[in-house]
Order: structure tokens, then sequence, then C-alpha cells
């Protein structure tokens, strides 16, 4: 009897080892693919948040605004940046810093006007500190496709309807959205006065002004009329330059219907 217990017990050891053994060799590759499926998902909520807070400045597929912000999804972004700015670190932990802290400067203001306002909580920005992983995440997936079409899409207004027209230039080209809140549309803007009730404001802003010549006026020279708590040059300059007078004409029509 005790031959037989002690054979069950040493059967039952070697069967251990074998199933131990086995997972073992299996751990590795379990490992690599939860960890896979753990970035895929950090991407995938980077991609939410990119297009939330990111896409007014650094436009919907991540390849700039010609003037305003550089682009991100570019081969020079991952070959070259790091060295041109001197930075001794890895591009995570740049991406990273710079998504957390922003930028209020522009390191090529000869190219670039736009400045980015810092993002993570612990610099006054709406992001917890796993969605500023999440949208790092996402900005280093472009390496391996730099350059090309993402499925990000855009607004597609109405050809007919000055209102659609506007909304889709202030959320996209015009990118108004980076800078000021607009309630129920964009809830990233932080730089700018809010615009949720623009139309109202604009009507008794200037004496003798009309809402439209002040929202046009506000545009195309930012220095005229200062919001109160807002200081000069927070805003570009140069959009009597980069928008047309119709899309400038869509975007004064378009915030003038927010009341």
């Amino acid at each position: 009897m005790k031959l037989v217990q002690i054979t069950v017990g040493i059967v039952a050891t070697i069967l251990t080892l074998v199933i131990l053994l086995f997972v073992g060799l299996g751990e590795p590759n379990r490992m690599a693919a939860e960890e896979a499926s753990q970035l895929g998902k950090s991407i995938e909520e980077g991609a939410l948040l990119f297009g939330e807070y990111c896409k007014p400045c650094h436009g919907p597929q991540a390849k700039g605004i010609e003037g305003l912000c550089p682009p991100l999804n570019d081969q020079y972004f991952f070959t070259g940046r790091l060295k041109d700015v001197g930075y001794p670190g890895s591009l995570r932990d740049y991406v990273k810093s710079t998504i957390a802290g922003g930028r209020l400067v522009s390191t090529r203001p000869n190219l670039y006007a736009g400045s980015m306002p810092p993002w993570a909580q612990d610099f006054g920005g709406p992001l917890r500190p796993d969605q500023i992983n999440n949208l790092t995440d996402f900005v280093i997936n472009f390496e391996k496709t730099a350059g090309q079409e993402m499925g990000m899409p855009t607004p597609t207004p109405e050809a007919n309807d000055p209102v659609s027209r506007g909304k889709a230039i202030v959320l996209g080209k015009g990118t108004c959205a980076a800078c000021h809140k607009i309630e129920g549309t964009a809830a990233a803007g932080v730089l700018g006065p809010e615009l949720s009730k623009i139309g109202s404001i604009a009507e008794t802003r200037v004496a003798g002004q009309s809402a439209a010549d002040y929202i046009k006026e506000s545009i195309v020279n930012p220095s005229a009329f200062l919001s109160p708590g807002f200081a000069d040059n927070l805003m570009t300059k140069t959009f009597g330059q980069t928008l047309t007078a119709d899309e400038i004409n869509d975007m004064v029509t378009y915030l003038s219907t927010l009341k």
C-alpha cells in the first residue's frame, strides 16, 4: 500500500513538473501577446484623445497645418527631430514630456507660429497620466507608417450651407478648437476665451459694430480686441493670409450662430 502511495506521489510530482515546464515555456509568448494587446488598447485610446485634443492643430492625419503646427506623422519627426533640438533622451520621452508640459513658444517660429498648451493635470491641463501615455503610444505608433494616410475622418460640410462650411473650417483648417472651447463641439481649448456664446457676446462688445464685423476683425487682426484675462500674441495673426476671404466669411457666419 505504501509502495502504491509512493508511486502515485512520484507520478503526480512528475506530472506537476511537466505541466509547470509546459506553462513556463509558453509564458514568454503569453506575456508578449498580452503586452501587444495592452499596447493596442492604449493606441486606440490615444487615437480618440488625439481626435479630441490634438487634431485641431496637428491636422486630422497628424500631418500638421501649414504655418501653425508641425506634422507628427512624417519621417523627419522620427529620424531628425531629436538631433535638431538636441534632446538627449529617447523619442518616447521627448513626445511624452512635450505633451505633458506643452510648448508655449514655437521652436521653429519661421515655420510654425502656433503654441501648445500643457495637457497633463500636473501642469494644469485636463489629461490624466494614463491618457498622456495613451497619446504618447499613439504618436510613437506613426513610426512604422510615417507619412501614410490614416483613417481619421475630417468634417464634411454641406456645400450650400455656410454655417456647415464655417463649422468645418473652425474645427479643421482654422484650428480654433485648439485654443477655444466651444460647448458641445470642442472641449480642448484652454489658451483662448470660450467661444460657446461668441455670437451674443460680439453683439455688445463694441458699440456701433455688428457681431459679424467684430468676429471677422478678431480673426484677421487678433490684437484689435483682447478679452479680459488674455494677453496679446496668443493667437496667430496669419489667418488673413492662410484662409481665403470666403473661408473667413463662412467662419464668421458659423461663429455668429453661437449664442
